[in-house]
């Protein structure tokens, strides 16, 4: 079966980086990666995920991954947020490229979906497109966006891809300050996981959604009760210890057979990342989300990711650009 390739706005551009050889030994990112083409799917090094059950990779394979930049500012507009997040796909790449390869898996670039204007639900429906089209090709998508709008568009992706027609359980974990579960009347960076809830209850199916780092004083009693009433677990960010953070999302794991982990890279402190559109006054610290991504890769369980919210107007020397470089480097290792 030939796989085809996702549409997208900007073709995958050049990626730069530090050089010192070309050898295996001196190998970093930016010459690792290559523009995604489409392939014969199914092939015997690249697992897919069928069921339901856990997913079928064997022992030391791994999915190609397959970056996927989403440029948008428009949901952070709609919720009254600082804009700048539509560059945030380019200042992750500048920051991966440099980054040595000790990856054991094939990368690629498919390049970019862009939202022109306030067309916020079209740029999401092509987003989820591309998104479908590589999970479909046994690929592990990684988008950059983009504000927390781009949530929306993975779960179109997840949603229309073979691994929910095929019955697997895919969970939503997202790190982040805030459940971004507002009820408003046009969709935003703030209502992703609401939409998601509701898109799901029409399909038949309960939203299996947990959240770490979630700031008290950064949402309502509303968002709290409509927390509950779709029975969202959480964890505050006052009480995100190692310990803690690492049982609970072992126990979100053993309740889904696929995850869709959706990082806002405001969950972590404003020291550590700046440029973002709400910085955090207290926000969980790095190594703490850091050992997240690790528990979640070597889960075996992860279908999809996406960073979001970088906002490269607002970052100091880049600092949050890198962090989110890290954390990809992380899950993809």
């Amino acid at each position: 079966m030939v796989s085809s390739a996702p549409a997208v706005d900007v073709p995958p551009q050049p990626w730069t980086g530090r050089f010192d050889g070309d050898g295996p030994d001196h190998r970093r990112w930016w010459q690792a990666v290559s523009p995604y083409a489409p392939h014969r799917s199914h092939s015997p090094t690249a697992p897919s995920f069928v069921g339901p059950g856990a997913p079928s990779a064997r022992p030391g394979a791994s999915r190609p991954a397959v970056i996927l930049g989403f440029g948008s500012d428009a949901g952070v507009r709609r919720n009254k947020g600082r804009p700048g997040a539509a560059a945030a796909p380019a200042a992750i790449r500048a920051a991966l490229g440099p980054l040595a390869f000790h990856l054991g898996r094939d990368l690629h670039d498919a390049g970019d979906v862009t939202v022109a204007g306030d067309a916020l639900e079209a740029g999401q429906a092509r987003a989820g497109l591309a998104i479908s089209t590589l999970l479909d090709a046994g690929q592990l998508p990684v988008v950059l966006g983009g504000g927390h709008e781009t949530a929306f568009a993975g779960y179109l992706g997840v949603a229309g891809s073979a691994a929910v027609r095929e019955g697997l359980r895919v969970g939503v974990l997202n790190l982040d300050a805030h459940f971004d579960l507002r009820d408003e009347s046009r969709p935003s960076s703030g209502t992703p996981f609401l939409q998601m809830a509701r898109a799901e209850a029409a399909a038949g199916r309960e939203l299996q959604y947990a959240v770490v780092g979630i700031s008290e004083p950064n949402n309502t009693r509303a968002l709290f009760r409509t927390a509950a009433e779709l029975g969202v677990d959480y964890l505050l960010d006052e009480d995100c210890s190692a310990e803690a953070a690492h049982t609970f999302v072992a126990a979100f794991l053993a309740q889904v057979d696929a995850l869709y982990l959706t990082i806002d890279l405001d969950v972590l402190p404003a020291s550590v990342a700046p440029g973002v559109s709400a910085p955090a006054a207290f926000g969980v610290p790095l190594p703490v989300i850091s050992a997240v991504c690790r528990q979640v890769a070597a889960s075996g369980k992860l279908l999809h990711l996406d960073v979001a919210e970088l906002n490269p107007e607002f970052d100091v020397d880049g600092r949050t650009a890198r962090v989110a470089a890290r954390l990809i480097n992380t899950l993809l290792g």
